[in-house]
């Protein structure tokens, strides 16, 4: 009797360690990117923060903000993480201005724009 309970005591004990949290999702798109030009630097954002072309920020249309988001330079496979603290660009074609900084950081300053890949988590 004490081996079919220690057998089921242990049993349950590995299903128990197998169970696992639900991951959020990531999701992964492609899109093309710009940056903040020079005369917004010190301005407030949407967001209420004021814009520092030095820091890794972004702005989104429709992302919350404080979403993190990983953007790669499909060109070159540079890699910078930004944070949502801003709304635009109010364009077509680009879904996604970023600071200075993270443009530089991307090679994507001396020409503009680039076609990058984000990734994010939903929650």
């Amino acid at each position: 009797m004490r081996l079919i309970l220690l057998f089921c005591l242990f049993s349950f004990g590995t299903y128990a360690q197998e169970i696992q949290t639900k991951q959020p999702d990531t999701v992964v798109q492609t899109i093309f990117t710009t940056y903040y030009a020079k005369k917004f630097e010190g301005r407030k954002t949407t967001s209420g923060e004021r814009y520092r072309s030095s820091k890794f920020t972004a702005a989104h249309r429709t992302l919350p903000f404080g979403t993190i988001i990983k953007v790669k330079n499909l060109h070159n496979g540079k890699t910078v993480v930004v944070r949502v603290n801003d709304r635009g660009p109010f364009s077509k074609k680009f879904a996604l201005d970023i600071s200075r900084a993270a443009a530089k950081a991307l090679g994507i300053f001396n020409l503009g724009y680039a076609r990058v890949e984000i990734s994010y988590v939903t929650k």
